[in-house]
């Protein structure tokens, strides 16, 4: 869709979504009477700006045990589908309603995705992601019906390698330290990734360096694509060029704001994302969002028609707030940490499993950072090199950081550890690996 019949559909959607909004969602019609809002006001998507931004806490504070009631549920309970929570990792689980509808919207987003990347019929594809609460796997499955390809759904990595070698697949979805260490797996059996039939690998739930995705792709000989999905339904992707992640724009209004949330940042310039879910005229939907913070951070690459003919703008891969910390008044995130570890010759010697921790004295006149890596044999690991190569990447476009650690009140050290010797593999769920033990 050209980009003008693509904005007045959106502002046409802005419109029905606040109006459906204001009737069916209890929040939101308090909401807008409390702020002095009049739905009707809200015509095009610059008017997003009038309203409050609201956050997960704003989530959890209007439903149970906080509220009698779910009050960001928005049709009956005859016409909910299916019930999910988020993680719950900063608090009570954000609860989420989808009616049937919803799915549908959710599985076309995804569709696009999978198209875009050259899925298609014929393909098979290994889903490595969980089946439950969180809606990815499920939202991949019912995708691959309108892609014409077949799932796998093995919910973990380390099912069966007889898998790879019974169904021949074409792809698996997985994360980035998942399919590392699946294809050692594969190699510790004599089996060749290369040589394996798949010829296509989506990484989706989190940020990654683009150093660990060529690694990636040297050990399994095939492109690697980036998601960026949530149970509050954003669902982005990487098409066939890799040059930035496609908002589906038409059900989703994605916007960057500055880190006070006050206005919208100029195109190119890093950013809070703020999304707004875009109903079609006449829909319904279990739960809607309108200036929802998500707390992860991105920039606006392009607008312009891409080389594969989509005209959905593109995004830098967003990254957690969370997962970024402050040394010397310079922000670092653990994807940084990640590119340092990942420098082509490191990974002569090292797996890529890595942990890093901050320390810092009560007067922060030292601030420490302390990397562990995973080597694959640590009396023949090339230290000096891998602490050299992880510096020089590590501190490259961070002035106040390099200048910290020239002058000694910023330092790196590191750990050498051995096959499984990383406290991550101690500690159950998804591993954090960037602490800040201040």
């Amino acid at each position: 869709m050209d980009r003008g019949d693509l904005d007045a559909l959106i502002e046409e959607r802005v419109r029905y979504t606040v109006k459906y909004a204001a009737e069916n969602s209890p929040f939101y019609r308090k909401w807008f009477e409390n702020h002095g809002v009049k739905p009707g006001d809200i015509k095009a998507h610059e008017d997003l700006l009038e309203l409050p931004v609201i956050s997960g806490k704003t989530i959890r504070e209007n439903q149970p045990p906080e509220t009698r009631d779910f009050l960001f549920k928005s049709v009956g309970w005859e016409d909910v589908f299916t019930i999910h929570e988020t993680s719950g990792t900063s608090g009570t689980p954000k609860s989420f309603f989808l009616t049937w509808e919803d799915w549908e919207r959710y599985a076309e987003k995804y569709a696009r995705i999978f198209r875009s990347q050259g899925f298609g019929q014929g393909d098979r594809v290994v889903v490595c992601a969980s089946y439950g609460m969180n809606v990815g796997a499920n939202t991949m499955t019912l995708a691959a019906r309108q892609v014409g390809m077949s799932i796998i759904p093995e919910g973990k990595c380390t099912f069966p390698l007889r898998v790879i070698e019974t169904y021949r697949p074409t792809g698996i979805v997985g994360s980035v330290f998942k399919l590392l260490n699946l294809a050692r797996r594969m190699q510790a059996q004599g089996i060749n990734p290369r040589e394996s039939g798949v010829n296509r690998l989506v990484v989706g739930g989190e940020a990654f360096a683009e150093e660990s995705r060529n690694y990636l792709s040297e050990l399994w000989g095939c492109p690697v694509y980036n998601t960026y999905g949530s149970t509050e339904g954003t669902m982005c992707g990487e098409c066939s060029e890799i040059s930035g992640l496609h908002v589906p724009e038409d059900f989703v209004h994605a916007d960057v704001y500055d880190p006070h949330l006050d206005e919208f940042v100029p195109e190119g310039e890093c950013g809070r994302v703020v999304l707004s879910t875009l109903l079609p005229v006449g829909a319904k939907a279990g739960n809607l969002l309108l200036n929802y913070d998500t707390e992860d951070t991105t920039v606006v690459l392009t607008r312009k028609k891409c080389a594969c003919g989509r005209t959905h703008m593109k995004i830098l891969t967003p990254q957690r707030e969370a997962e970024t910390v402050w040394v010397e008044g310079a922000p670092f995130n653990r994807v940084d940490v990640e590119r340092g570890v990942f420098q082509s010759e490191n990974m002569d010697h090292l797996t890529g499993e890595y942990e890093a921790f901050l320390y810092g004295t009560e007067d922060e006149e030292e601030t420490i950072l302390r990397v562990s890596v995973e080597c694959k044999n640590p009396d023949k690991c090339d230290r000096d090199l891998i602490q050299e190569n992880f510096a020089r990447s590590f501190l490259k476009y961070k002035p106040p950081l390099s200048r910290a650690y020239e002058e000694g009140s910023f330092r790196i050290l590191f750990n050498f550890a051995g096959p499984r010797d990383l406290e991550l593999y101690k500690i159950k769920g998804r591993p954090k690996r960037l602490v800040d033990r201040r």
